[in-house]
């Protein structure tokens, strides 16, 4: 990372898929300069995701963060939040409220969170509310457990094939309150479910989409068969996927295939190869940030126009591709 390149101010609306090994993290910069971290990524590993962060924030010459979401109290979104605290001003604290889960180990995780954003501005959100960032448009669709009631606007056709959908297991988690976003820039639209489980997202496409369809699909979950449905990215219908897997953590066969079996055959983008995967379900080493399992947490960067063309960059191999 130190020999990023120092990029210029943004004029279209940047995207950053920064690699903390399985969890989230992602830098978003307004073209108005405004900032936006969705998740931290893990504490601990010699602060090395707090470091990630604060290395690709210099690249894009970002100083401070405008903006904050924790999407939930899992220690591979919240488990950083120290140590980039430590290393850049937070201005505002975006999350859903409350713990859901009373184990010691999220208690704690919530407690030095809840510390840290003590010392800024609290906006506690829920699902219909909009995050204020100049620019662009931020809502939030999911919050809390609970999703928009009523579709957006130019939505409401029927999901697809919802006759088909097979729920799973009620899920109690924190996995469930994540904060789920809808990012516009003009005609571009990119959705960020976090870790949202499968069930909570049928309430957002099925028996009607309630979103329209997406350019850019941040997959949910890291690619975990925990979310993800093909009635979910069917009804979606993206022209892109990006994952932000680990090399042992998400990125699974089943989800992966969802994907590359959905209309259009969208192009998945991976911040790991998937070792579980293999060759027949992963794809091609350009789309892949980083293919060995020690690696050196390069990122995916997208470039998103008003009128909705959109590139994406790969920092370990230098290849573009314009959409």
């Amino acid at each position: 990372m130190a020999s990023a390149a120092i990029l210029p101010a943004a004029k279209n609306l940047e995207i950053y898929s920064i690699d903390v090994e399985g969890g989230q993290a992602t830098l978003i910069v307004s073209p108005s300069g405004e900032s936006m971290v969705v998740d931290t990524g893990w504490g601990g590993h010699n602060k090395r995701d707090a470091e990630r962060i604060a290395a690709v924030a210099k690249a894009a010459g970002v100083k401070k963060i405008d903006y904050l979401v924790i999407t939930h109290y899992h220690s591979d979104h919240v488990g950083g939040v120290a140590q980039l605290a430590e290393k850049m001003p937070i201005r505002n604290f975006v999350d859903h409220g409350a713990n859901v889960e009373d184990n010691k180990e999220g208690q704690v995780l919530f407690n030095e969170y809840a510390a840290y954003r003590a010392k800024g501005n609290h906006i506690e959100v829920k699902a219909g509310d909009t995050i204020p960032i100049k620019g662009i448009e931020v809502k939030v669709i999911s919050a809390g457990g609970k999703t928009i009631d009523a579709p957006l606007a130019g939505a409401g056709q029927a999901g697809a094939d919802c006759a088909g959908f097979q729920m799973h297991d009620a899920d109690p988690t924190e996995n469930a309150q994540s904060v789920g976003l809808l990012i516009s820039y003009g005609n571009f639209r990119m959705i960020d479910m976090a870790d949202l489980t499968w069930n909570k997202e049928k309430d957002l496409v099925c028996p009607a989409n309630k979103i329209g369809k997406v350019d850019l699909y941040l997959v949910s979950h890291h690619g975990m068969n925990m979310s993800g449905s093909p009635q979910w990215v069917n009804t979606l219908r993206p022209k892109v996927a990006l994952m932000n897997n680990g090399a042992r953590k998400g990125g699974s066969a089943e989800i992966w295939q969802t994907i590359h079996d959905a209309p259009g055959t969208p192009d998945v983008w991976q911040l790991h190869f998937a070792v579980s995967g293999g060759k027949e379900h992963n794809s091609g080493d350009p789309f892949i940030a980083n293919v060995d399992e020690n690696c050196e947490g390069k990122w995916i960067r997208v470039d998103a126009q008003k009128d909705g063309a959109f590139k994406i960059y790969n920092s370990r191999n230098q290849f573009e591709k314009s959409y």
